[in-house]
């Protein structure tokens, strides 16, 4: 005769229901209170490696503040390649206008989105160029990372910079990584409409 099978009474299916309700809402609260809880040193972390980048690009700048025509211009445009994500002068103890400094990201690198940092003057002249996060090739287009590559932006001159796969020739260019021509171009292509940005909103005293 064969076994009858159990069926599970009402009573324990609701007690197995409201203790995996139980255990759901327990994991849901642990995991909030762990992100509630690491959230701030992130963003902190986050904004002193910006801020650390702004003083690398702009030496001469001792505060960075916000300009709020500058701040509402980037909510009502958009560019192709590029992503500005933040622009604030760069001032002297003073309180005087050196520049500019930029939060960019090229957006057609060949591993995906470069965020980095620039630093312009009034005059058009780059200050410096910070790569933040990259996702490009290792011994490649990761070389945007190495001082040497970087070093080449300060002094550059605006408003509009090219890459030189043959070496640079001109007040404009700087050298191409080698190898990585996609990852110098997506570069330079959001260096420029960072340059054309400052330019068009009349940040640029002797080029407006």
């Amino acid at each position: 005769m064969e076994e009858q099978k159990k069926v599970p009474k009402k009573s324990t299916i609701i007690k197995d229901s409201i203790a995996l309700f139980v255990i759901t809402l327990i994991a849901g609260l642990l995991l909030g209170l762990v992100n509630q809880v690491t959230k701030e040193p992130i963003a902190a972390s986050e904004l002193a490696a910006k801020n650390a980048a702004y003083q690398k690009v702009f030496s001469e700048g001792k505060n960075f503040e916000e300009e709020e025509a500058l701040t509402k211009k980037l909510e009502t445009v958009s560019f192709q390649g590029a992503e500005i994500s933040e622009v604030l002068a760069a001032k002297d103890d003073e309180g005087n206008t050196l520049g500019y400094v930029m939060s960019l990201v090229a957006k057609e690198g060949y591993g995906g989105d470069i965020s980095f940092a620039i630093g312009v003057k009034t005059d058009g002249i780059m200050t410096g160029l910070s790569v933040l996060s990259h996702s490009e090739t290792a011994g490649l287009g990761a070389n945007c990372t190495k001082e040497e590559f970087q070093m080449q932006f300060a002094g550059l001159a605006g408003p509009e910079i090219q890459y030189s796969k043959t070496g640079k020739n001109n007040k404009n260019e700087f050298d191409a990584i080698s190898g990585a021509t996609i990852t110098s171009k997506a570069l330079t292509i959001a260096v420029n409409v960072g340059l054309s940005f400052l330019q068009e909103n009349g940040c640029f005293a002797e080029l407006s």
